[in-house]
């Protein structure tokens, strides 16, 4: 059995260009990008001193800011021990693309202005990790995991990366991902860039990290952070929360800005919290969020104020069975400990009614059509912005992508991508308007909201790791994933909670409920293999590779299910 190792998570401060990075040879599944250490020599031998794991590893966010307002932990010495944890671990499960060279010292910067009695709000001196598709204007990259945009800059900061820095957050580095979020070809498998090779669940690493947003599930789950933050179009924030134990909130279309973040389509794209706990994602979303001046009215500044433990007394929560059945993702041995969830809900006051929001395979195609569109479109205005590249369209990503076969498409090929170069690029176009409409329609008028009004129903739940994902993600509304427990045999679960538009801060109140009520916050223990590596996918010695898509009536057919990767079972 081939497994997949890692030289170690590196920085980008060394300007090695992408030409010679590539020349180098070090394109394999496991090579990081890079040009320094992970620590320096110093940095290293203070976060060898520092083994006090128990002082900071499982704690929230409000537990560190109390711990570093007393004295007894610093930003500094806590930032090199995520940095030392990071070291230890990335080998195993490669959730970490590359770290901030410059970490220590703004954690040290911050330091001091905590000693000075400035604050800059809740994520003062805080280590916090991004997808590597959220723009940062630093000594990092930013280039959803593809060796195309190595050595490409940003204008700026991506609009959440502001936020976060104006609270008192350090970027600690940035994280692995399913390469273009999950969107350049039909592979078999989550979370593999060719940047950072393959993520692995710290759970029981044969079990599927799920994506696009696995690098940001694993690092917090894996205390090699505070918290992180990913990106979801369809499932790509709550399915690795899912399926690596911790919460993730995939927040209302337009609560969160998209600047800066490397798009599929503008419909669906949102940034998200990923954390270990209810209370560490209510912090991040409120400080993450920048509503417009009308959306502003109705969203509350800080969510923490609705994490409640009686907030589930009274509450109609829906249950859509469909989700629960193989055939639209479900898993039996997930589904047992979700029903375990759904007794504990019943015990703290909640009633769960039986409620329908439409077939999503219905809207599926839609869905996916309307993603082809838009991508091609705001890809080209993505990369029109950055310097130092001359990729500028989808066809020069394909292109590169053609000219670096070995490297990019030795395992899946780019199947998605070309198919989004073949639509029109107008948005305009009557199939893309249509499209779109039929997913508002299915989606949004006939499905979560008639659901909602029609049973009366605070929100409306799914197993984690199901095609449950869809209807909130194409309705542009929000849902979390909740853990519940692990499996016999050490599976992570959850369920996928999600309600109408701007309810947030509902969510945030039952999640919080139902946590504090079974506790179901586990330490990972690495149990099982990783999987052996995928066979070559022989793209690179054929003259051309066969779109996995059938053909119906001249439209492509979708061979798996977006937001988990499944493939449907027609």
């Amino acid at each position: 059995m081939t497994k997949h190792t890692s030289p170690g998570v590196v920085h980008s401060s060394t300007g090695v260009s992408r030409r010679a990075f590539l020349g180098a040879g070090m394109a394999s599944s496991a090579a990081l990008l890079g040009g320094g250490a992970l620590l320096s020599p110093t940095s290293q031998a203070i976060a060898d001193h520092w083994g006090d794991e128990e002082l900071w590893t499982e704690k929230t966010i409000p537990q560190l800011q109390r711990l570093m307002d007393s004295g007894r932990l610093t930003s500094r010495e806590l930032t090199q021990a995520y940095l030392q944890q990071i070291r230890k671990l990335n080998p195993q499960v490669h959730a970490v693309i590359e770290t901030n060279p410059a970490a220590v010292l703004i954690a040290a910067q911050l330091d001091a202005e905590r000693r000075r009695g400035k604050m800059r709000g809740p994520l003062h001196g805080i280590p916090i990790l991004v997808k590597d598709n959220i723009a940062t204007r630093d000594n990092m990259e930013t280039t959803a995991g593809s060796l195309a945009l190595v050595g490409s800059r940003v204008p700026d900061d991506a609009r959440v990366v502001q936020q976060l820095r104006e609270a008192g957050a350090i970027i600690l580095g940035k994280a692995n991902l399913s390469e273009w979020a999950n969107f350049r070809g039909f592979q078999p498998f989550n979370g593999w860039t060719a940047r950072g090779g393959f993520t692995y669940n710290p759970y029981l690493l044969g079990f599927d990290v799920c994506g696009s947003s696995s690098g940001s599930a694993v690092a917090p789950t894996a205390n090699m952070c505070a918290a992180a933050v990913g990106t979801e179009t369809d499932g790509s924030i709550i399915c690795p929360s899912g399926n690596n134990l911790i919460v993730g909130l995939k927040p209302s279309i337009g609560l969160l800005s998209q600047r800066g973040i490397i798009p599929i389509a503008a419909s669906q794209d949102t940034a998200g919290p990923m954390c270990r706990t209810v209370t560490d994602a209510a912090i991040m979303l409120g400080v993450m969020q920048s509503p417009t001046w009308e959306l502003a009215r109705h969203v509350p500044r800080d969510y923490r104020p609705f994490l409640r433990r009686n907030a589930l007394r009274g509450k109609r929560i829906g249950i859509d069975r469909r989700y629960f059945t193989p055939e639209f993702g479900g898993e039996p041995d997930l589904i047992v400990e979700v029903n375990k969830a759904m007794d504990a809900m019943e015990n703290l006051g909640a009633t769960l009614i039986e409620t329908d929001t439409g077939d999503p395979m219905e809207f599926f195609e839609a869905e996916f059509a309307v993603l082809l569109f838009e991508f091609k479109v705001q890809i080209a205005e993505y990369l029109a912005g950055l310097r130092r590249t001359s990729m500028r369209t989808l066809a020069d990503l394909i292109a590169f992508n053609k000219a670096h076969c070995s490297e990019e498409m030795k395992y899946a090929g780019q199947e998605i991508f070309e198919m989004a170069e073949a639509t029109s690029g107008d948005l305009h176009d009557p199939d893309y308007v249509a499209a779109r409409k039929l997913c508002v329609r299915l989606a949004r008028e006939e499905g979560i909201d008639a659901a909602l009004k029609r049973d009366n129903l605070d929100a409306i739940f799914a197993p984690s790791y199901s095609y449950g994902s869809s209807p909130a993600a194409v309705a542009g509304y929000p849902s979390i994933s909740i853990p519940v427990g692990l499996t016999p045999e050490g599976k992570p679960a959850g369920i996928w909670m999600y309600s109408g538009f701007l309810q947030e801060s509902k969510l945030l109140g039952i999640a919080y409920a139902l946590e504090q009520e079974i506790e179901p916050r586990r330490v990972p223990q690495f149990r099982g293999e990783a999987p052996e590596t995928p066979p070559d996918a022989g793209l690179c010695t054929t003259a051309a590779s066969a779109l996995r898509v059938e053909s119906v009536s001249g439209q492509a057919r979708l061979s798996h299910h977006l937001g988990t990767g499944k493939p449907f079972k027609r």
